[in-house]
């Protein structure tokens, strides 16, 4: 929980704070990398954690991002966590019993297009940064799928 927390007040503190990366002609800000993996983390948590506990935990995230973020940053972060965390887990919830990891992709790319959509409009006023989110986005969730994948095949092989 510690971790899904630390990564959102990361994104949104991010997100206003920190200068976009460039990476294949596109502005990448920092704040959607780490939205990315947030996706994957939430769909970690519901393996362990009931979805009111779930709602405690974007609460509180929304509490300390306001603390790190502009008030504007922290509410668009706090409405689109909500909307596109509440599709992933629907998605997720409907793919895991045929595979977590597809069910974590699939979900995190629902999510990531809901978040962006979201986000952007509501943070900035504009779409501009729209094709640089979503590559900071995919990369991230990508990448924090497939450590899960790899982790969930080491344990796997551990309980044998």
């Amino acid at each position: 929980m510690a971790s899904y927390l630390a990564v959102v007040v990361a994104a949104n503190y991010t997100a206003a704070h920190c200068p976009p990366l460039q990476l294949a002609g596109l502005a990448v800000p920092l704040g959607a990398v780490a939205t990315g993996l947030t996706l994957t983390l939430r769909d970690l948590l519901t393996e362990t954690v009931t979805t009111a506990t779930m709602l405690l935990a974007l609460a509180a995230a929304a509490v300390l991002s306001a603390e790190v973020a502009s008030p504007t940053v922290a509410a668009a972060s706090a409405l689109a966590f909500l909307v596109s965390e509440a599709i992933d887990a629907w998605v997720y919830a409907r793919l895991r019993h045929r595979s977590r990891i597809a069910a974590a992709a699939a979900s995190n790319g629902i999510g990531l297009l809901v978040d962006t959509a979201l986000f952007l409009p509501l943070a900035f006023g504009n779409w501009a940064l729209t094709p640089g989110h979503l590559l900071g986005k995919t990369l991230s969730g990508a990448l924090s799928v497939g450590l899960l994948a790899c982790l969930l095949r080491v344990w796997s092989r551990r309980r044998r």
